[in-house]
């Protein structure tokens, strides 16, 4: 029988809790609270509806931040005088047939964006469809006016003011007017990037009058790759479009197009990233996770890649309906769709050679431009007199300089202080690899159509100096034959395999079913690196071999570790790393060092085997193997031109 509680009195006992149906204005306001969370988010939704409108212009408009006035104005389809009410209502939306969510071929599918926004804010809408008269409608706090008739002569204008006065706590989470118009700024860059041929205008009207504009980018011509290649250089600057490798690769219905900078181009955190799956910007951990893992043992891990990449598919093979925002996406694959992107960047990383950003001689040249001087400060270009005098000396012509090119005399025999070679590698690889070769044999080596050019100078013992068609050339030696030893080295690992060393007594390691799965999910690739790892009952694992490379290894430790790189990125990469470090630096006591002089000759062998190998452009921490200096650019420092 149950027993009275004597705590609980009839006054103070719980109240049956009673069911409610929420009204319109309610379920309104806490849909846009999952749509809405800023005004970019505003300006994000109304773009994609005027792209989803057939669009050739958008210009957009902000007053506060986009707190008080936000205003997308289109040259689109139009919505009829008829259909104005219903665009504002929830659920209800042109872009989707029946009921298939994954036939997806617009931004927009939910018919949730504008009755969210008239929810929260003052929204009207103006619009044209062909010759048909123009009409208006506005909704305030969810409140529906009547349709009206307006003035436009085509396409449709969206206004949106005092965003979240509906909502007043809202608004207390709002940052500076300067940030929210930065986070516009970045929304409208980001849809412009996936949408090259249509224009976008930015304007910042605070103050009323006809604004600022703060961004534009007119709609690009040509094809596709032009098209893209032109606005990125818009967008993300002219180095990047510079220093950027053209992608176009398909696998199994999949095709990845866009653009993807060198190594030695690379940022100090991941803001220069842009992924697109069929034209939607996203960030998707499994795409920013194979975009790090193509450029995986290029870049040091405090230096990040940038890149525009844009996958397109069937919409069968990806659901775009698992976010809110819609900002995350799932491929039915997603194997296919990480594999895609490695395979890609890395083939097109190897075909760039010994190539490297044209940033690096930019920064050279600017370590080269003078000082002020002098007590009063005055630079070069300016005296307390009046300018500096430059002088314009003649220029040499074409066949003036090649004449003194070939009556140049040979380089100078400098003793050699010969050195153990790749005797010095470790002992726990040395007997897994084999020897790698010497510089090539001597040989006189011209200029002309050698992208490294001639050797001419040993400076320092350590930089070379080479002269190019086109300019000079200058190596860090040292750096630059490490890369080529460990590239050589990785291949050996890759042809021979990895070698395994067996534990006398397997380590049994406790982990929850989970974690233990997850560990077994990817034990075959982890086999492949030497480390062997196997089920050992309910939630343990037994660790029986682990890399020989890495001599006494805890191996629990790397387990776990191995378990939080999963859980981060949802792949690891964690043994691979550690085996090319070990070869890293294998290959650094086993390159030409520092302070060593060298012949001519061994200097041209260098440059040629640098021409020859992929990615000898950086060393392997991503710092650049040599600078790259157009004549034009040193004249230029002398006053020649």
């Amino acid at each position: 029988m149950p027993v009275d509680n004597p705590n609980i009195s009839p006054s103070n006992a719980p109240t049956q809790p009673v069911i409610r149906q929420l009204d319109d204005a309610a379920i309104n306001r806490i849909a846009a609270g999952e749509v809405v969370e800023r005004p970019a988010s505003a300006v994000k939704e109304l773009v994609e509806n005027a792209i989803d409108a057939g669009a050739t212009r958008i210009e957009i408009a902000y007053a506060d931040g986009g707190k008080t006035l936000i205003r997308i104005t289109d040259d689109g389809c139009g919505i009829t005088e008829a259909q104005l009410p219903l665009a504002l209502s929830r659920h209800a939306t042109s872009k989707i047939d029946g009921s298939d969510l994954l036939d997806i071929h617009t931004f927009g599918f939910r018919g949730e964006a504008l009755p969210s926004l008239g929810a929260v804010g003052r929204l009207t809408i103006t619009s044209r469809v062909g010759r048909a008269p123009a009409a208006s409608i506005t909704v305030e706090g969810g409140a529906m006016g009547p349709v009206k008739p307006a003035a436009l002569s085509s396409g449709t204008i969206v206004e949106l003011r005092d965003l979240f006065y509906a909502t007043p706590a809202r608004l207390k989470f709002m940052r500076s007017d300067r940030a929210e118009a930065q986070a516009i700024t970045d929304v409208v860059k980001r849809l412009a990037m996936a949408e090259p041929f249509i224009g976008f205008t930015l304007r910042d009207v605070t103050g009323g009058g006809e604004g600022r504009i703060s961004f534009r980018a007119e709609a690009e011509s040509g094809d596709l790759f032009d098209a893209l290649h032109g606005r990125l250089a818009r967008i993300l600057g002219k180095e990047f479009a510079e220093n950027a490798l053209k992608i176009d690769a398909e696998r199994e219905g999949l095709r990845l197009i866009g653009y993807a900078a060198l190594p030695t181009y690379s940022r100090g955190s991941a803001v220069a990233q842009y992924l697109f799956v069929n034209g939607r910007p996203v960030k998707d951990k499994l795409l920013v996770g194979a975009l790090r893992g193509a450029y995986f043992d290029y870049l040091s891990r405090d230096r990040h890649p940038a890149a525009a990449l844009f996958i397109d598919c069937d919409p069968h093979l990806v659901d775009v309906n698992v976010h809110p925002a819609k900002s995350e996406v799932r491929f039915r694959d997603p194997g296919m769709a990480r594999g895609l992107i490695v395979s890609s960047l890395r083939h097109a990383l190897a075909e760039a050679g010994h190539r490297a950003s044209t940033t690096v001689a930019g920064a050279t040249l600017g370590a080269f431009r003078p000082e002020p001087m002098g007590a009063l400060g005055a630079s070069p270009q300016t005296s307390p007199t009046g300018p500096a005098r430059v002088y314009q000396m003649d220029r040499p012509s074409l066949g003036a300089r090649t004449a003194a090119y070939q009556a140049q005399a040979p380089f100078p025999q400098t003793p050699v202080v010969q050195e153990p070679g790749f005797a010095e590698l470790s002992e726990s690889y040395s007997a897994r690899v084999e020897p790698v070769e010497a510089l090539a044999p001597p040989q006189e080596a011209p200029a002309e159509g050698l992208p490294l050019g001639a050797a001419r100078a040993q400076v320092h013992e350590n930089y070379i100096v080479a002269q190019t068609e086109t300019g000079m050339v200058i190596v860090d030696q040292h750096a630059a034959h490490e890369r080529l030893v460990y590239e050589k080295l990785k291949r050996q690992m890759a042809e021979n395999g990895v070698a395994a060393q067996a534990l006398l007594i397997p380590e049994i390691i406790e982990l929850s079913e989970v974690d233990c799965a997850r560990i077994l999910a990817v034990s075959e690739s982890l086999s492949k690196l030497g480390l062997t790892i196997e089920a050992f009952g309910g939630g343990a694992v037994a660790v029986r071999e682990t890399p020989a490379l890495l001599g006494e290894v805890n191996a629990r430790a790397m387990v776990l570790d191995i378990l939080d790189e999963l859980d981060e990125d949802g792949e690891t990469m964690l043994v691979q790393a550690k085996l090319e470090a070990i070869l890293s630096r294998v290959a650094c006591h086993g390159s030409i060092r520092s302070g060593r002089r060298m012949r001519a000759e061994e200097m041209n062998a260098l440059l040629r085997e640098m021409e020859a190998t992929p990615h000898s452009g950086q060393c392997n921490h991503g710092r650049p193997t040599y600078v790259e200096l157009k004549l034009a650019d040193i004249e230029r420092l002398f006053g020649r031109t």
